[in-house]
């Protein structure tokens, strides 16, 4: 298809196009898609996933940037017999999801094969956006699958862990090896699915303050907490730092990979306390 109209991978897009098809209908299957329900496909591509996954779904929003692909992708769902189907040739973070999840009175299903460059960001997006989501099912490079799934203690678990893992379900459905894309990427991947239908079962005082918080603890993840919170954004004074520190239970010589989620929310909420009382 590439060939048939002198079209090539856009490496600065990170476009790896899933080529085998029964991998693409395993991928929709484990996805638990059903016919009642809207699908929105991040980077529908050529549509290697996108005909699968119409098939499945009452309405798929299919997202793709690239003005060169969302031609050759209409075409395809035409030969298809795809009519359930709304191309957006725009970035996933430009649509309407909120307007799109009212059109459809329910939430709405994400999938896609995930661009390593923006896999993070769509991924914090897919959370910021959780109100009008059910669940995420995102084919990643192993590499960010292992991060999403990390447990405290190891070099893996970082900022996209815990804020994954403080709102949400996460389980791997399925090893993709390298040679079912082209271009092949240098290593396998996973897909995984990021459920948020089961509420957050211990919700921080302040979500906006906890993100800074986990994102400060990270920034420099071999120091301490103390020294990596006091160098951050976050506007410690020395008041603060002191009331924090006497506040939480937490060491502030431990570092961030040691922390749980759920001390992570009792570090947010201690320093919301603080903040308060210096207000």
């Amino acid at each position: 298809m590439l060939a048939a109209r002198n079209l090539s991978p856009k490496k600065y897009m990170g476009q790896n196009f899933l080529v085998d098809p029964s991998t693409a209908e395993m991928i929709v299957r484990r996805a638990g898609v059903s016919s009642d329900r809207a699908a929105v496909e991040v980077g529908a591509g050529l549509g290697a996933l996108t005909v699968p996954l119409a098939r499945c779904v009452k309405t798929l929003y299919a997202v793709e940037k690239d003005r060169d692909l969302i031609q050759v992708l209409g075409d395809v769902l035409s030969e298809n017999g795809i009519d359930n189907a709304v191309l957006l040739n725009r970035s996933i973070f430009d649509i309407p999801i909120q307007d799109m999840a009212k059109a459809e009175n329910s939430k709405l299903i994400l999938i896609g094969n995930l661009p390593y460059n923006i896999s993070s960001q769509v991924v914090m997006w897919a959370i910021e956006n959780r109100a009008w989501i059910d669940k995420g099912v995102f084919m990643f490079q192993k590499e960010v699958a292992d991060r999403i799934a990390a447990a405290p203690g190891g070099r893996e678990y970082g900022r996209l862990s815990v804020m994954v893992q403080y709102c949400a379900r996460v389980r791997k459905i399925a090893r993709i090896n390298a040679n079912q894309f082209y271009p092949k990427p240098k290593v396998d991947s996973e897909v995984v699915e990021i459920s948020f239908e089961d509420p957050v079962l211990r919700p921080a005082a302040d979500e906006t303050l906890f993100a800074a918080v986990v994102k400060a603890a990270f920034g420099q993840r071999r120091k301490t907490l103390k020294n990596s919170m006091a160098g951050a954004s976050l506007g410690l004074g020395s008041r603060v730092s002191a009331c924090l520190w006497e506040e939480t239970a937490i060491n502030p010589g431990r570092r961030a990979e040691t922390l749980t989620v759920a001390e992570f929310v009792d570090l947010a909420d201690s320093l919301k306390a603080c903040l308060n009382r210096f207000q």
